[in-house]
């Protein structure tokens, strides 16, 4: 598994965790630093900290385009996967979009229902087409 890969996933793992247990995403992060086991990726750190200083836009726009549901009726891991990608699609650079949406996908097989992976890429399409300029 790619190092990025794994980043992703544990960052995941900490959003997951915090949403859960009603926990503080920075916090949660710090103590898991802190323990290191297992370590917790530099992109981890990044990915959880980027969705903790966008999360009102991240929830926002996760919220308008997840059609028929409210981001507080997604499943947990959906909604975690979710806010990962979006900061990542929207905020981090220097990954292609392509790559950040299969990735979200890939770990939406992995870790969720057998309709996630499709759900994940289809709310995913919709934040890049309204959000991201193409251009001409």
């Amino acid at each position: 598994m790619a190092a990025r890969t794994k980043a992703r996933k544990r960052a995941v793992d900490v959003l997951y965790e915090a949403d859960v247990r009603g926990r503080d995403r920075r916090a949660l992060l710090a103590e898991r630093v802190a323990d290191g086991n297992p370590p917790v990726p530099e992109h981890s750190i990044r990915l959880v900290e980027g969705v903790d200083e966008h999360a009102s836009r991240i929830d926002t726009l996760i919220d308008t385009h997840a059609s028929g549901w409210s981001i507080d009726r997604l499943p947990d891991v959906d909604r975690a996967i979710l806010r990962m990608a979006v900061y990542e699609l929207l905020w981090a650079d220097d990954v292609p979009d392509a790559v950040v949406i299969d990735e979200a996908v890939e770990l939406a097989k992995t870790l969720s229902t057998d309709d996630s992976p499709a759900y994940v890429n289809g709310v995913l399409g919709a934040i890049l087409a309204a959000e991201v300029p193409t251009s001409s």
